[in-house]
């Protein structure tokens, strides 16, 4: 599928979001990468073989908790 030298991770992998942009498209929320998968700007992710990778956004400081 991919043409770029070096070739972009697969869908499969765990880099896969570091493939390059095929086609985005901000104003409706999604963006394909060059390995098939569609990646969603809440971080969630639809793969070329329709396995869902749900939202996995980093929490922000606000919401991380220290113990005492």
């Amino acid at each position: 599928m991919c043409q770029h030298q070096p070739p972009c991770p697969q869908a499969e992998s765990a880099d896969r979001e570091s493939a390059r942009l095929v086609a985005h498209h901000p104003e409706q929320g999604w963006s394909l990468l060059c390995n098939g998968v569609l990646q969603f700007e809440d971080t969630g992710e639809l793969l070329p073989d329709g396995r869902v990778i749900a939202p996995h956004r980093p929490l922000g400081a606000e919401h991380v908790m220290t113990a005492a």
